[in-house]
């Protein structure tokens, strides 16, 4: 996902849970729009070789293809972690999506909703893996916009503040201050660990 969004789901108290998954290969993003609606979202997908684990953290170092290492920490949905091994290959899936949608009229201004789905743990002795999602849905409200430099300033419900850049500028036309957007962060994180290579 952009840093934009990145910096505006933060900036909102919608933290991602993977958010080292941003820079990893093989990314596919895509948006679309409708009168008073906004969505994006963006799948990573990475195969990478386990070269260090610290199981007092539960993180791993995976190395890319291209050479690269990353730390991650495994959280506790991926089950069966002590059977991890260095020189593993691990495959991993993150999806983010953000969804923007206008609310005209009164609103609640509560605090953030969320909800969560984890996958069964896998049976004792199987392999390593787990998914987890993860849903927020939070009411903001429109305290400034800006035409000239196609900005919206939304206010979430503790008070802090976030522009959003509205891309399609005929969206403006339906937007004033005041008016209340519910936003929706989804993201879920898929972890497995690849099978050996049958010896030969």
């Amino acid at each position: 996902m952009k840093p934009a969004i990145v910096t505006a789901l933060l900036a909102l108290g919608l933290a991602p849970l993977a958010a080292q998954a941003q820079s990893a290969p093989n990314t596919q993003v895509g948006a679309t729009t409708a009168p008073g609606k906004v969505a994006g979202v963006a799948t990573t997908e990475i195969t990478a070789t386990v070269t260090a684990i610290d199981p007092a953290t539960r993180s791993v170092t995976l190395q890319g293809t291209g050479g690269k290492t990353r730390t991650i920490q495994v959280g506790d949905q991926v089950r069966n972690f002590d059977q991890i091994k260095v020189g593993d290959t691990v495959h991993a899936k993150y999806t983010q999506a953000l969804a923007l949608e206008l609310k005209k009229g009164a609103a609640s201004m509560g605090a953030p909703t969320e909800e969560s789905a984890v996958t069964p743990a896998p049976a004792p002795g199987a392999k390593p893996g787990g998914t987890v999602a993860r849903k927020v849905t939070a009411m903001t409200e429109v305290v400034a916009i800006n035409p000239a430099k196609q900005l919206v300033t939304l206010r979430g419900p503790a008070g802090n503040e976030v522009d959003v850049n509205v891309q399609d500028p005929s969206q403006l036309q339906n937007i004033k201050k005041g008016d209340h957007v519910q936003v929706t962060y989804v993201e879920a994180l898929a972890i497995s660990l690849a099978e050996a290579p049958a010896k030969r």
